[in-house]
């Protein structure tokens, strides 16, 4: 977090000992508060994942049983021009050849997200630094 604390300068004369104790003070601060940021952070998004997974899970049980009553009537159909075991080995290979498919296509959307890392946080972070690199400079 970046604060905005626009005090001015104070007239009395700290030591250097003083003004390096408040300095420590002050970077603990700011690290216990960007953790905090960060985990807050993480807990928003790993709750959004759940339910998203969740969601994703209940729709997968659901497309699973009308996908196996479509699978059967499939196998039903073609059954009345070939063999019903070839009609089997046909539908089920069409299958296989779709997962397989599907999950190339998984695979390289999972390989593009990346990780999940607060970003946020990241980025205040590094705004608190640039920000303590110009006022050492200065």
């Amino acid at each position: 977090m970046v604060y905005d604390d626009h005090r001015e300068p104070s007239t009395d004369d700290r030591s250097v000992a003083e003004l390096i104790e408040e300095l420590s003070a002050e970077v603990k601060r700011l690290v216990r508060d960007e953790l905090t940021l960060a985990v807050a952070e993480m807990r928003s998004k790993g709750m959004r994942y759940g339910v998203g997974a969740g969601l994703g899970g209940a729709a997968a049980v659901a497309a699973l049983f009308g996908g196996g009553a479509l699978v059967a009537a499939a196998i039903l159909a073609l059954a009345l021009i070939v063999p019903g075991w070839t009609a089997a080995l046909v539908v089920g290979g069409g299958l296989l050849l779709t997962a397989g498919a599907l999950a190339l296509a998984g695979r390289k959307s999972v390989a593009k997200a990346g990780p999940p890392v607060p970003t946020e946080a990241a980025e205040s972070v590094r705004a608190d630094v640039a920000s303590a690199k110009e006022s050492l400079r200065r």
